[in-house]
């Protein structure tokens, strides 16, 4: 037994030696490429800058706060942004952007129109293999910023906790420090094109005056409420609900309108991204997993209760409200000694029990809900 404790002990040190190591060499690299950046663009006059961020949804939301902050704080700089194709009606009307480019699924798409713009600089709020073949491309200026891997591994494998307690939004500023920007802590942004904008008095009279959004759906299972148990909330409550979710959550928001009665109005699958961003801001309050619409409802600074299964907010995703943080309610089941069991989520609970989200109170939930 002592053998193998020395041996655990000696492994863990190890570890935080090379998490040391990593954050040293970060630091260092961060300093040194700060000086050289300033020192190289005060020789030019920074006009035309692009943004990388390919996906998801709620992640490029994520990044408006930076977007806003870098077109007011340099109102002659000319803003561009790159995504993913299925993602522009998410930026599409944002103010703050000059022009979007998208690709399907290679950079190759892209690659020639993006050479003749000519970027003063490049700000990767990706930071994976495809945005860094953008930047080598490119052959500019680039800045970026910590994803915190290393130590979302640390918790993740290890169950030792060396994450920041500093929201992603807080990191993305990081990679446009270079550029003297401030966050000006006003949140998230989302604009609704006018055509997008969900007119409920197409909806049956009992969702006209009022109603609760809640977001089904999710990438991940193990992210995902579970079925039975919004059932047995909406059983509790008689305040008429809107099902969001995409056409992939049709089918379970039947079985649970099915179940609950005539205040459930399943939306899932009929909206676009945008009309569904307009439900959301048109709902009083938004129940929600930890998905893109989450970041919706933060953005609209609407009253939100998120419900958390195999991530953690400690990740840094959680509902972004400066100044409104008492409009956030957070539910998850602290202790469990397998949780956080994955950094994004699996197709199933690794352990058959799921007890992140089983274990939920739902008597916590309708009290909110019926409050």
């Amino acid at each position: 037994m002592i053998p193998i404790a020395i041996g655990m002990e000696l492994i863990i040190s190890f570890l935080l030696l090379v998490l040391v190591i990593l954050n040293f060499s970060q630091f260092s690299y961060a300093c040194h490429s700060s000086h050289s950046e300033i020192l190289f663009l005060k020789k030019i006059d920074l006009k035309k800058l692009l943004v990388i961020r390919f996906s998801s949804i709620g992640d490029i939301v994520l990044t408006t706060p930076v977007i806003r902050c870098m077109k007011q704080q340099m109102p002659d700089a000319e803003i561009h942004y790159l995504t993913k194709e299925q993602f522009v009606p998410v930026l599409a009307a944002n103010p703050y952007i000059d022009k979007i480019f998208s690709i399907k699924r290679d950079i190759a798409e892209v690659i020639p129109r993006l050479k003749k713009e000519n970027y003063d600089q490049v700000i990767d709020l990706h930071k994976n293999f495809r945005s860094k073949g953008v930047i080598i491309k490119l052959q500019k200026s680039f800045t970026t910023f910590n994803k915190i891997n290393v130590k979302k591994w640390l918790i993740v494998r290890f169950k030792i906790d060396k994450l920041p307690r500093i929201h992603i939004v807080d990191r993305y500023f990081d990679a446009v420090k270079n550029l003297g920007l401030q966050n000006d802590q006003k949140g998230l942004d989302y604009f609704i094109p006018k055509e997008d904008v969900v007119d409920l008095k197409t909806f049956p009279s009992g969702f006209q005056n009022g109603y609760i959004g809640w977001v089904i759906g999710g990438k991940h299972n193990t992210k995902i409420y579970p079925e039975e148990k919004i059932i047995e909330v909406l059983n509790c409550t008689k305040r008429p609900v809107v099902l969001l979710g995409g056409p992939e959550d049709r089918e379970k928001g039947e079985r649970i309108k099915k179940s609950s009665g005539e205040f459930v109005f399943n939306a899932c699958g009929r909206f676009t991204i945008n009309q569904s961003a307009s439900l959301v801001q048109q709902a009083e309050i938004i129940v929600t997993n930890d998905t893109g619409l989450m970041h919706f409802a933060a953005a609209f600074k609407k009253e939100t209760i998120s419900l958390w299964g195999n991530t953690i907010p400690e990740f840094g995703m959680y509902p972004y409200l400066p100044g409104d943080a008492e409009k956030s309610t957070i539910l998850e089941v602290k202790g469990l000694s397998c949780r956080p069991c994955s950094k994004l989520g699996f197709k199933e609970c690794p352990k058959g029990h799921f007890k992140c989200m089983n274990d939920i109170d739902t008597q916590i939930l309708v009290h909110k809900l019926n409050s």
